[in-house]
């Protein structure tokens, strides 16, 4: 039996990836959904290729193009962010890939869980505004949640066979991204097309940015709180320009475990996939002899404010992150758009948090109200 996979987010960087690892392993994974945003051409190339069961477009301008586009195969064609959370509840589906960008991807996470899906979660963001209430529901209803991002991984397998050895902390590893070397000056000068290029990793306009200041550390560190039960103080940070480490485990007796390898993403998408097995690979081997110096550097929270942000937004808790999260998205849009500097993004974010209405013990609702009032409050700070 092929494990049948939806997959949340398919025409962004993570989602092409995942379809080329079920494409070099068309023996044991299928295609059920596919779910995209904005990118129709792509996605009709993709339903072509893999003939899913369900194609989905988010952006219902879209759902015409799409339909047509479809209208000779035996591939049901939906429309909408409410049909997105629909799909992932369809009931051949093993696993559901949440690889969509952002706070969108909370609401299928939460269909998908409470209809007992298998989580391969790419989402950062989802744990990030959630957390609390995102892990209590994969508890109460007994589904997985496996990481996708690399960092997360990387910790993962580290833990396989560890479950009785107390964790003293985790160390993510970050590569600082293209600016770690300028100083403030150079940083407020910093352009989209300069912040754009990471020099390790091929990502999606959003993430690139978010490890550009390095508030894509800040989101995974809020992740790996939730995801293994770690207090904000036994999570490290360590910038390691080459993104050889993706990251470590420290254990009670001083002994750290590490996951290695070349920067490739398909590697962590497939061990979610195919967890607790792993499935062959013909992605290139880390050659060490490439690698004869591996550094490590603290990362400067004065400089790239945005770290000490998520920090200071996950020991407070409540909906804080859920407010850290928007203010970002609005921050980074308005970067993209060449609205607002580089530096400007932390200030945006920075007064935000102090503006929005705090709530220590959010519902669901008060999830989306949060988002809605701090995306109002930092437009206005545009």
């Amino acid at each position: 039996m092929k494990r049948k996979l939806a997959i949340l987010g398919s025409t962004g960087s993570i989602g092409t990836q995942a379809l080329e690892v079920v494409n070099e392993h068309a023996d044991v994974f299928e295609v059920y959904a596919l779910t995209a945003n904005n990118q129709v051409d792509l996605l009709i190339k993709q339903a072509r290729r893999f003939l899913p069961e369900m194609v989905v477009i988010a952006n219902e301008d879209k759902y015409p193009q799409l339909k047509d586009a479809l209208a000779d195969l035996p591939v049901k064609v939906w429309a909408g962010t409410d049909a997105i959370a629909q799909v992932v509840e369809a009931e051949p589906i093993d696993m559901v890939l949440t690889a969509m960008v952002g706070y969108s991807g909370l609401k299928p996470a939460i269909a998908a869980i409470k209809a007992g899906k298998a989580i391969a979660l790419a989402n950062k963001e989802t744990l990030v505004v959630a957390g609390e209430l995102i892990t209590s529901l994969a508890a109460q209803n007994k589904t997985p949640v496996l990481p996708v991002d690399s960092e997360h991984s990387a910790i993962f397998q580290c833990l396989a066979g560890e479950l009785e050895n107390p964790v003293e902390k985790i160390i993510l590893t970050a590569s600082g991204g293209p600016f770690r070397t300028k100083t403030m000056e150079e940083l407020a000068t910093v352009t989209k097309a300069q912040a754009l290029k990471h020099p390790n990793w091929n990502m999606g306009a959003k993430v690139t940015i978010d490890s550009a200041s390095m508030m894509n550390k800040g989101f995974e560190m809020i992740e790996a709180k939730w995801l293994f039960g770690m207090a904000p103080e036994q999570i490290q940070i360590v910038v390691h320009p080459q993104s050889v480490i993706h990251s470590m485990v420290q254990f009670e007796d001083g002994g750290i475990m590490a996951q290695l390898g070349i920067p490739d993403m398909k590697l962590p998408i497939s061990y979610a996939f195919s967890y607790p097995k792993r499935l062959k690979s013909k992605a290139p081997r880390l050659d060490f002899n490439r690698y004869n110096t591996l550094t490590f550097e603290e990362p400067d929270m004065e400089r790239f404010r945005n770290l000490s942000f998520a920090f200071e937004a996950i020991r407070k808790g409540g909906n804080m992150p859920c407010i850290l999260n928007a203010a970002n998205e609005i921050a980074v849009a308005s970067f993209l758009r060449e609205e607002a500097g580089f530096l400007q993004m932390s200030e945006i974010i920075e007064k935000t948090m102090q503006k929005a209405s705090f709530i220590a013990n959010p519902s669901y609702e008060d999830y989306v109200n949060t988002d809605a009032e701090a995306r109002n409050i930092a437009s206005g700070l545009i």
